[in-house]
C-alpha cells in the first residue's frame, strides 16, 4: 500500500494547471482612487481562498436573548473556574467590562473564499462583507491580518506592496487564469507521532508556495532555499534534514524554520479542514511534485448558510431549529476548534454532522463524510462552551453545555 501510496503522490498527471482559480484574486482600491486587480497576497502569509482570516468580533449581539440570571451564571463560571480564566482569554479574545461582566465577544475565523469585500474603518479595524451580503464589523487587536501589508501582482507593473493606511477597498472576484501567480501551492504527506496527514502545506504558519525560501544555517553558512528545490524535510529536534529534490542533503539549523521554535505545520486536507501539528508532534513531510486534489475556487464558497438542526438535552428533550453554537458561530463557514493530543482542528460547521460532548474536556465529533474524531481543550468542545441558543419560535431556547447530550446539523 505504501508503494502504491508514493506511485499515485507522484506520477499523478498535474492539477496544477487547474490551481490559478484556488489563489485569492481581487481588486484593491487606495485612498487616492487608484485600483490594482490581481492575485492577492496577505502579507507574506495567506494567499489561497481556503487559508484563514482571523479577527475578533466587536461585541456579542446574541446576550440580548439570555437572561440577567443567566448572564450572571455565565460570569460566574468565568470567576470560578481560576486558572483556566487565562485560557479563555487568550484563545478566545474575550474582554471584560466592571459595569457588566464580560462581554462574550469571540474571535472570528473564515476561509478568505467566504469574504466579498472589506473596506478598513481605522488602523485596527474593519467592516466586512461576506458573500451572502451580511455585514460585521471586526477589530484586528491580536492577529496580524488587519493593519498589515498586502501584496498584489498588477499585470504591468508587477509584485506591489501597498500598505494598509492606503487601502480604501478590498472587493474579491474570480479568476480561473493567472498569469503571474505567487508560485505553486505546496502539496504533500506529513508525518506525525499520532499520524499522516496528506493536503496542501503551510510551513511554519508561513510558507505556503513554490516560491517561498526555507531559511537555515548550515556547516558552510547561510542558506535560503526554495521550496521548488525540496523533496522533504525532517525534525531532528533542534535541526531539520532537507533532502532535496536531486537528492541532495543538508542539516539546517539556527531559525525558526528548521527548529523547535517552529511555530507549526497546517495541513489544509480534503475532508477534516485545517490540521496545525506542532513541531513536536511533526516527524517529516514528504512534498508532492503534483497535487491529489483541486484547491476550492471562489465559486464554491458562494452558497453561505444559517446552522439548523436539532439538539437533545441529557433529559431527553429535542428542540428543532436555528442554532447558536457556544453562543457565537451561526453560519456554516465559522469553524469548530479542537484538539486531538497537541495537534489542533479548525473545521468548517457546515461539514460537521454531529457534537457529542464526552466529559468535561472532550466531545466526539462526525462529519458528514463519515469521519469520527474526539476533540478536546479548546472552547468550542468542552465545559468552557458557553451553551446553545435554538430558534425555534420567536423566541429561542437557552440550553447550557452541561444539559446538551448532542447536537445534529441539517
Amino acid at each position: 500500500m505504501k508503494q502504491l501510496f508514493y506511485a499515485l503522490l507522484f506520477t499523478l498527471p498535474s492539477v496544477l494547471s487547474a490551481q490559478d482559480s484556488g489563489f485569492i484574486h481581487g481588486t484593491i482600491t487606495t485612498i487616492d482612487g487608484k485600483s490594482y486587480k490581481g492575485p492577492i497576497r496577505w502579507g507574506k502569509e495567506e494567499v489561497f481562498w481556503t487559508d484563514h482570516f482571523n479577527s475578533a468580533k466587536e461585541e456579542n449581539d446574541n446576550l440580548q436573548y439570555l437572561s440577567r440570571e443567566q448572564r450572571e451564571a455565565l460570569d460566574d463560571r468565568y470567576h470560578g473556574n481560576n486558572g483556566r480564566l487565562m485560557h479563555w482569554v487568550t484563545n478566545k479574545a474575550f474582554s471584560y467590562h466592571h459595569d457588566s461582566g464580560y462581554n462574550h465577544a469571540h474571535q472570528f475565523v473564515c476561509q478568505f473564499g467566504e469574504i466579498q469585500s472589506m473596506t478598513p474603518i481605522a488602523r485596527n479595524k474593519v467592516k466586512l462583507v461576506l458573500r451572502d451580503g451580511r455585514q460585521v464589523d471586526i477589530s484586528g487587536e491580536g492577529y496580524n491580518d488587519i493593519g498589515g501589508d498586502i501584496k498584489i501582482i498588477d499585470p504591468e507593473l508587477g509584485e506591489m506592496n501597498i500598505d494598509w493606511a492606503r487601502i480604501e477597498k478590498v472587493e474579491f472576484s474570480e479568476q480561473n487564469k493567472i498569469d503571474k501567480p505567487f508560485g505553486k501551492p505546496l502539496f504533500g504527506k506529513v508525518e506525525t507521532h499520532s499520524g499522516t496527514f496528506t493536503g496542501y502545506i503551510q510551513w511554519d504558519h508561513d510558507e505556503r508556495v513554490s516560491t517561498d525560501k526555507l531559511d537555515g544555517s548550515a556547516d558552510e553558512g547561510k542558506l535560503s532555499v526554495e521550496f521548488a528545490n525540496i523533496r522533504s524535510i525532517e525534525n531532528r529536534g533542534n535541526s531539520s534534514q532537507v533532502i532535496l529534490k536531486s537528492g541532495r542533503e543538508v542539516t539546517l539549523r539556527g531559525t525558526n524554520d528548521v527548529n523547535d521554535e517552529n511555530r507549526g505545520i497546517v495541513v489544509m486536507t480534503k475532508t477534516m479542514g485545517r490540521i496545525d501539528i506542532p513541531w513536536q508532534e511533526f516527524r517529516k513531510v514528504q512534498f508532492a511534485d503534483h497535487a491529489g486534489f483541486d484547491l476550492k475556487s471562489y465559486s464554491e464558497f458562494k452558497k453561505q448558510r444559517q446552522l439548523e438542526g436539532s439538539v437533545v438535552t441529557t433529559d431527553g428533550k429535542v428542540i428543532k431549529g436555528r442554532i447558536v453554537y457556544d453562543l457565537d458561530e451561526e453560519f456554516d463557514y465559522e469553524m469548530l476548534q479542537g484538539k486531538d493530543d497537541n495537534v489542533e482542528y479548525f473545521i468548517p460547521f457546515g461539514d460537521i454532522k454531529r457534537i457529542m460532548p464526552k466529559n468535561y474536556d472532550y466531545s466526539n465529533i462526525e462529519l458528514k463524510n463519515g469521519e469520527k474524531l474526539l476533540l478536546g481543550e479548546g472552547q468550542d468542545v468542552s465545559d468552557r462552551n458557553t451553551g446553545m441558543l435554538v430558534f425555534s419560535g420567536s423566541e429561542p431556547t437557552y440550553i447550557t453545555w452541561e444539559k446538551i447530550k448532542e447536537v445534529n446539523f441539517n
